[in-house]
């Protein structure tokens, strides 16, 4: 079981991760970098991966692509305030004991509401070791130095609050919006499945709680990212418009930037064989080449390796990078540059596992036409125009929701701080006395002195 594909899956997506194009554009592969262009904080665009190598499996001497650590459990979370992160009866909130004949009870700290949800201490400092882990993954291979992993680290750290509120708001809006993503869920838990080589939904919540994991926690957290993702494409992404002559536009006035070397960009769906025993490679082949045989027979190349790729790149859709003459193996090199656009490699056995390689784009030396760099325009375009409209609908939310933050606790997104009391667990039919306030999108609530 990979660990780092149920890190992936665990955690809630970052709002800056979520400047992706609503579902009709997404199926479109990444773009790569134009040589000039300024590369924005937290872009999606996925990093450049280490040039393959055409090895036999088994004589791999480097741990990029080693296993991370089983990933920590998310805390539990209540929607009921009252009842929120309970402790149990004998510990105080600094976790020392309680002598044995007293009834106090504690609850864990509560640092921020939005509307009727909460936000506690221990979701916060998950929420900060998550955003570690993910510098420290997009890092691996010395792709940052150490003071820049530091930096970044620092950076996700000090948003991490805000984007907890933020999350909680999507969240909501999805909710007060009625989308169902059930059958989103399904889909992507069996994607999970068939990445992992199980044969069950029985199999993965097996795997799953053997990692320490919840499986609700797990399944309502992947429910949690597909909602807010549909809110922000139905919300916003619908509104960014980029229209042909915006991008023959922009084409015209930056030709500089697509005067390029010859280059070719990759994308892969790679069947891991590290640590595997000899008798089960000819299975893992077989799963390589039927994951080449649906591309050919129609299927989307990036949906395959989202289902199919072990590799890092597999969130990604395969997406691996653009690579120059020379920084490819020999072999690869000789292989790939004679191909053209969409074309495939067969089954390529190297000291990773079995490799299917597609040409995205094959850009000749010079500058490059339009229809070779379309895409690219049309993803920094849009990029450029979600990420404002964005920022203003979530203050829009803000604003139309009570959002309280206890002193102490930075928030640089805004919003009043109040002193916000811990409160002793309550009956769970309280629960139902409070309603949630329903957003206005067309219209600010005027200020209230409570939140329920």
């Amino acid at each position: 079981m990979r660990n780092t594909l149920f890190l992936a899956a665990i955690s809630l997506v970052a709002i800056s991760v979520m400047l992706a194009k609503p579902a009709s554009a997404q199926d479109q592969p990444p773009p790569p970098p134009a040589q000039s262009q300024d590369k924005k904080p937290d872009s999606p665009t996925p990093t450049q991966q280490p040039a393959p190598s055409l090895e036999k499996p088994g004589t791999a001497t480097d741990t990029d692509n080693a296993a991370k650590p089983a990933a920590k459990a998310p805390p539990k979370k209540s929607t009921n305030a009252a009842n929120a992160g309970a402790k149990p009866a004998g510990t105080t909130k600094e976790g020392e004991k309680i002598p044995e004949g007293t009834n106090s009870k504690t609850v864990e700290e509560i640092i921020a509401r939005v509307n009727n949800e909460i936000i506690t201490r221990s979701e916060l400092d998950h929420a900060k070791e998550t955003a570690a882990e993910e510098v420290e993954e997009d890092c691996r291979g010395g792709k940052c130095s150490p003071d820049e992993q530091k930096t970044r680290i620092e950076e996700r750290q000090k948003d991490a609050l805000k984007e907890l509120i933020d999350q909680s708001l999507l969240v909501q809006r999805g909710k007060d919006m009625g989308l169902s993503v059930e059958t989103d869920v399904i889909k992507r838990l069996d994607s999970i499945r068939i990445q992992n080589n199980l044969s069950s939904m029985e199999d993965l919540e097996k795997a799953v709680t053997s990692h320490g994991l919840n499986w609700e926690d797990f399944k309502d957290n992947i429910r949690k990212s597909i909602l807010q993702q549909k809110v922000i494409s139905q919300e916003v992404g619908s509104h960014v418009n980029i229209s042909k002559e915006d991008v023959q536009k922009y084409y015209d006035e930056h030709k500089a930037e697509f005067i390029r070397p010859e280059q070719v960009a990759l994308r892969e769906i790679e069947v891991s064989t590290e640590g595997k025993k000899d008798s089960e490679l000819p299975d893992l082949k077989k799963k390589a080449e039927t994951a080449l045989k649906r591309v050919k027979d129609g299927e989307d190349f990036g949906e395959i390796a989202k289902r199919f790729s072990d590799g890092s790149t597999a969130k990604q859709g395969g997406f691996l990078g653009v690579y120059k003459r020379g920084e490819l193996s020999k072999e690869l090199e000789d292989t790939v540059f004679k191909m053209k656009k969409n074309d495939l490699t067969d089954v390529l056995d190297t000291k990773q596992g079995y490799l299917v390689l597609q040409v995205l784009e094959h850009y000749d030396e010079g500058e490059q036409t339009l229809s070779k760099v379309e895409s690219e325009i049309m993803d920094k375009m849009y990029s450029t125009r979600m990420e404002p409209k964005l920022k203003e609908y979530l203050k829009t939310l803000r604003e139309q929701s009570y959002v309280v933050i206890k002193p102490g606790y930075e928030d640089i997104a805004g919003g009043g701080n109040s002193e916000i009391q811990e409160v002793s667990a309550t009956p769970e039919a309280s629960k139902n006395k409070k309603g949630r306030k329903k957003f206005l999108l067309f219209g600010k609530r005027a200020p209230t002195a409570s939140g329920d």
